[in-house]
């Protein structure tokens, strides 16, 4: 149904009108899919709503037989039924709308549940490519705003077609029954009903597709800037008026096309009342004709009404349900975008566990960029929301800085390699240290061992077995990661500790305080190891949030350790406390490490030197500095003053 690259998504999203009902067709087989759990409850629901239009019915047929029958005849006792069936009918209808109501909420919420349970664990699996090309607030208007609307469709609309197309069936057989002639003219006008209905149908859809787009683009603002990181930034540089220009022409978009909804919807049901009243006018004036001949009694006539109004209401309403149909399925189209996006790395039928790794780390003619839109066959295509739903510049390297990016090596083809044809090996538990000028692939290389990117080329292995026939749980429960920016839940120090290992002991979380060097700052907290550490861990100071980091590494107990040390921003006390702390983390592991300092390059078995994506040399300290190289170079200036 969908195709994976610009191209083809831009096809389908432009398709012509033509090809909608067969769109339809796919999003309720579709949407079935999901359904077919709760078919049991559906049936339910079928019969309690065909019992409840049955009885809905009945009141006319009382009116007529009180009005031709009873009172004429003066008939009491019949009168005392036809007063308690009065009171009956609704009662009992209503105790059946209740238990329908009942099992459609069941079913619609589980169905949603189980659409938004499958979305959620979807976008878990996405790669870290997704992300950084999709903004967050995106992401959060396809998991609420869609969702709702998806939700909206299935206990509304479709109920409603369901309750609707019942009561014109039964309505138009009652009304048969009654008078055939008048029933004829009655349904005459009925092609009238489907003339406003194609055009409307079509702009509101088009309309509903805008406007959550319009809702997704305010729901980003709002995410950017009210969060601690963006207020900040919007407080630090005085741009909080600005912004709120910005915000508040989003907001403005939103509420005029919310405007024009409402009034192409109140034409339209001004057109749908005119021609409703048309209807009803030729039957009161061919039925009171019959009335004065004497064809027709006035109770028969009377029930007419009534039925007619059960017939043009529902009618419609299921003309309505044509422009509630298209653009409800907005809602689950946009749902179901994001579920067939590709998963870039996911694991392949021949990937097994990692018994007992004992950390071997190769890389053999590596080769990566950021870059997807090429035809390179073992390039997937970069997928974000932004790609399905508006233009959007893709970034070649996030890492380098525009000069640096264009002193990248490039392919014949014009590819712009972040990593050209890396080679290295680090032994089972040996330390190597990554050097090398920022912006010179030294994250992007580490991000590749626990698969967050796959290399565009070549392989890396663990232990001689490539990473790609490794399960993603073990190769995730083999490296342990320690990165520059220290990311903390709005939670317990606890919890977040518990993050890496939820079934570790208080003793175990002690052990690894202590070895972090935490103790002493947790004992000065006032509610310990439950206090909360705020937004993204604001409330903590980047040496501490960077021990925290460490201790929960330690939970873990990874083999293999990658490690970006962040320091250089750091007090010296607090860089004397996180180098104490990572001295026991190297122990009994193989460790990669981006290094900042000079004790750790000092202690490293193998040191590799990184520029413009390719390793220009690697060895050991004394042999690199006796090259007199770019590591040389990168010493003297950076190290040999310490």
């Amino acid at each position: 149904m969908f195709h994976s690259g610009m191209g083809g998504w831009w096809q389908y999203l432009s398709a012509e009108d033509s090809n909608e009902s067969n769109i339809d067709r796919q999003l309720l087989r579709r949407v079935w899919q999901y359904a077919k759990p709760y078919r049991h409850r559906i049936i339910i629901i079928l019969f309690a709503i065909s019992l409840s239009v049955l009885l809905g019915l009945l009141p006319p047929l009382i009116y007529r037989r009180l009005i031709d029958s009873t009172l004429p005849n003066k008939n009491y006792p019949e009168l005392n039924l036809l007063a308690i069936s009065m009171i009956a009918v609704p009662i009992i209808s209503g105790v059946i709308q209740v238990a329908q109501r009942y099992q459609s909420s069941t079913v619609g919420e589980g169905l949603i549940r189980d659409l938004r349970q499958k979305l959620y664990s979807h976008m878990q699996q996405m790669s870290l490519r997704f992300f950084t090309n999709t903004k967050t607030g995106e992401i959060m208007a396809r998991l609420n705003n869609d969702v709702v609307g998806a939700q909206r469709a299935v206990t509304g609309t479709l109920i409603s077609i369901i309750t609707n197309t019942t009561r014109v069936i039964f309505t138009l057989s009652i009304m048969v029954a009654l008078n055939w002639q008048l029933t004829i003219i009655s349904i005459a006008i009925l092609p009238l009903f489907l003339l406003p209905a194609r055009k409307v149908a079509n702009r509101l859809r088009d309309i509903t597709r805008k406007s959550f787009d319009l809702n997704a683009d305010m729901n980003i603002l709002m995410n950017e800037t009210l969060n601690v990181s963006g207020a900040l930034l919007m407080k630090l540089f005085g741009r909080q008026t600005d912004t709120y220009h910005k915000f508040q022409r989003r907001s403005d978009a939103v509420a005029d096309i919310g405007i024009k909804s409402a009034v192409i919807g109140r034409w339209f049901f001004m057109a749908l009342g005119a021609i409703s009243a048309t209807g009803t006018a030729l039957v009161f004036w061919y039925g009171g004709h019959l009335v004065l001949t004497g064809a027709f009694t006035i109770g028969t006539i009377i029930a007419f009404a009534a039925y007619l109004r059960d017939l043009y209401g529902p009618i419609s309403s299921l003309v309505n349900a044509r422009v509630d149909f298209t653009t409800s399925m907005v809602s689950f189209e946009r749902v179901f975008e994001v579920l067939d996006l590709p998963h870039e790395i996911f694991d392949s039928d021949s990937s097994n566990n990692l018994i007992e790794p004992s950390g071997k780390i190769q890389f053999d003619k590596v080769y990566f960029t950021y870059n997807t839109d090429t035809n390179f066959t073992n390039i997937n295509a970069s997928n974000s929301l932004s790609t399905i739903t508006r233009p959007f510049t893709r970034r070649t390297d996030i890492y380098a800085t525009s000069s640096q990016s264009n002193l990248r090596n490039k392919s014949p083809s014009g590819l712009t390699w972040t990593l050209n044809n890396i080679n290295f090996t680090i032994e089972a538990g040996q330390l190597a240290a990554l050097v090398g000028p920022s912006g010179a692939g030294k994250t992007t290389l580490t991000y590749l061992l626990p698969r967050l990117y796959d290399p565009t080329n070549g392989s890396i292995q663990i232990d001689d077995i490539d990473i790609k026939n490794i399960t993603l749980d073990s190769l995730s429960q083999t490296i342990g990661m320690v990165t520059q920016e220290t990311y903390l839940f709005h939670d317990t120090l606890e919890a977040n500790l518990r993050y890496a290992n939820p079934d570790a002991t208080i003793n175990q979380i002690g052990s690894a305080c202590k070895a972090s060097n935490l103790t002493e700052f947790i004992n000065r907290l006032p509610d310990g190891l439950d206090t909360i550490v705020g937004e993204r861990g604001y409330k903590l100071s980047g040496g501490e949030k960077q021990r925290v980091s460490i201790a929960r590494v330690i939970l873990k107990d990874p083999r293999i350790l990658i490690l970006d040390e962040a320091t250089s921003s750091l007090d010296s006390r607090s860089e004397s406390l996180i180098q104490s702390a990572l001295k026991p983390l190297f122990v009994g592991r193989t460790s990669l490490v981006i290094a900042h300092r000079l004790s750790t390059i000092l202690a490293a078995d193998v040191i590799i030197v990184i520029d413009n994506g390719i390793i220009i040399e690697q060895g050991s300290h004394s042999k690199l500095l006796s090259a007199n190289g770019l590591y040389a170079e990168l010493y003297k200036t950076q190290f040999s003053g310490r």
